[in-house]
């Protein structure tokens, strides 16, 4: 069985409310990779019809500030979060939110849509309340629309219905998503695309007009012409060299972020392997961290924007979306065998730490700051290759429980493997821990 949390960290000291879990804290190995992801979280309230994200020339439009000119072309991801609420002009109709690609080429451009998701909250993926941690075999426990297409994503499932390639003509474009959001409700898209030729990509919101209607083509591109940037725009973003800045605004993200995974060997320097911590110790390497919130890092994991609007995110903080691949090949290099464990964590948010180690709190409330699900591979003390996935829920200052608890033999290595999509709805930071018990006797899983 799993161990408890309270086994996770070595000699905690109580700062009541407060826990300080003193260890060494590092910067994780790697980097994202350069493919562009057009990101379309501002503004995440959506008031009124108009354009959410335009990668479009701004030349012949009405509002030619709505559009940032930036072809897409090659490999991309896309990734869409927007929420609706009753908006009494509207009477209670639904809204659409579109994507539009358009060709500007004179040859064909082929789009091979090579996985996508989308899901409502109030249909397909409600919030509900779920354990801290749970086995998520197959793919039904989620909470949201960000933790089931995370979910979907690191199964590499597809949801039906969605066209696996769309050829657009020359001169010509198509819609890509027409789906209707219909009010109090939030939705999550997301999409690994690859285009032949040069794309242009558009995000858009558009209200029905009556029960039975769904726009055409020909109205997007209508909206697309003459609309204006969706209201209400999100608050502004602190810029990051601003350093008095109380409280720091991060912003929302509506542009095009550089980076859709980042694939990494955790190991130590000059070396093909991670060694473990001395018994009672640990270790944490940051995940997701940000301005303003490295953990005594110094490093900020937010992707860059290759465009933006001037009123949203200078970073895509959060990395919503973001697929992490972890190798982390575990080695004892002590003559005994030892107890290793290992998690992922929610301390409180900090640039500098203020004390030697992560401060969590004794009993965390709250929203919660991670939701989703988590993918370990292994290989079990009995030799048995292992594959879980596991759907955690951790509010802010919380301290998590291992995802996996082994025991390696002296001097024996033993590699292991996580794999996530960062979870929309969540907040960074988070840490990754290793742990080696002093407790000899601690059950194995």
């Amino acid at each position: 069985m799993l161990l408890s949390s309270l086994l996770l960290a070595p000699a905690p000291i109580a700062l009541a409310p407060e826990i300080l879990q003193q260890q060494d804290v590092r910067a994780l190995p790697g980097e994202l990779d350069s493919f562009p992801v057009f990101n379309s979280n501002s503004p995440e309230l959506v008031l009124s019809e108009g354009i959410l994200l335009s990668t479009f020339p701004g030349k012949g439009k009405q509002s030619p500030e709505a559009h940032l000119n930036y072809p897409l072309d090659g490999r991309f991801d896309l990734f869409s979060h927007h929420v609706t609420r009753i908006n009494s002009r509207n009477g209670k109709l639904p809204l659409y939110l579109g994507v539009l690609v358009h060709n500007p080429g004179d040859k064909p451009v082929k789009v091979l849509v090579l996985q996508a998701n989308s899901y409502l909250s109030s249909s397909e993926a409600p919030f509900i309340d779920l354990p801290d941690q749970i086995e998520n075999r197959g793919g039904r426990v989620y909470s949201g629309p960000g933790s089931r297409t995370a979910s979907d994503v690191l199964r590499r499932k597809s949801q039906a219905g969605w066209s696996t390639s769309i050829e657009v003509p020359p001169g010509q474009s198509k819609m890509l998503m027409n789906l209707k959001m219909p009010i109090s409700n939030s939705r999550t898209t997301w999409m690994r695309l690859y285009s032949s030729d040069k794309l242009y990509v558009a995000s858009m919101a558009k209200f029905a007009t009556s029960r039975d209607y769904k726009p055409t083509l020909e109205e997007w591109r209508y909206l697309l012409s003459t609309g204006d940037l969706a209201t209400p725009r999100d608050k502004a973003p602190t810029p990051p060299k601003q350093k008095k800045a109380d409280p720091f605004l991060y912003g929302r993200v509506a542009g095009i972020s550089q980076g859709a995974e980042w694939k990494t060997k955790v190991t130590d320097s000059q070396s093909e392997t991670l060694a473990i911590p001395e018994p009672g110790k640990a270790f944490s390497y940051v995940l997701n961290s940000l301005d303003r919130g490295t953990l005594g890092t110094g490093q900020i994991q937010s992707a860059p924007m290759l465009a933006r609007y001037p009123d949203t995110a200078y970073r895509a903080h959060g990395n919503y979306g973001v697929k992490y691949k972890l190798d982390i090949p575990l080695h004892n290099n002590t003559e005994t065998p030892q107890r290793v464990t290992l998690a992922i964590q929610t301390p409180i948010k900090e640039d500098r730490l203020s004390q030697e180690g992560l401060r969590f709190f004794n009993k965390p409330t709250g929203q919660p700051f991670f939701r989703g699900t988590v993918k370990v591979t292994y290989t079990s003390d009995r030799g048995q290759p292992k594959k879980r996935y596991l759907h955690l829920v951790q509010k802010r200052g919380q301290r998590g429980k291992p995802l996996v608890n082994l025991t390696l033999p002296p001097g024996s290595s033993r590699p292991v493997s996580l794999e996530l999509l960062y979870p929309p709805d969540s907040t960074p930071p988070q840490v990754i821990t290793v742990q080696t018990l002093s407790d000899s006797k601690a059950s194995a899983r």
